[in-house]
């Protein structure tokens, strides 16, 4: 599995006031609300960047939704449902960012 740096943490030591107000609600408040389990929030967060194309922030909330309990088999089925509904250059991109963030497991 490639490393990669979350764009929140390269940005930090530019700007890390912005990167405090982004982790206080952001993590604190709105990742602890139980009306959705961790699992559920990695699902629909890599829905958006997907949707979104957001290559940079993909690989952190692909391994983020792995320790979530989303399996490879899910992500990848994901991806491919998405295609549909964002479009196939994103989903292509996201599949080669899941392959090269995430391997063979």
């Amino acid at each position: 599995m490639t490393e990669h740096v979350s764009p929140r943490d390269a940005a930090r030591a530019f700007t890390p006031q912005l990167s405090d107000l982004v982790d206080s609600p952001l993590f604190d408040t709105v990742w602890a609300d139980p009306t959705l389990s961790p699992r559920d929030r990695s699902i629909a967060t890599v829905a958006a960047l997907v949707v979104l194309h957001r290559p940079e922030q993909l690989p952190a909330h692909l391994q983020r939704a792995r320790a979530n309990g989303v399996t490879r088999d899910e992500l990848a089925a994901l991806i491919t449902h998405l295609a549909f509904y964002g479009g196939f250059p994103a989903a292509i991109s996201a599949s080669a960012i899941a392959q090269e963030t995430l391997g063979e497991e």
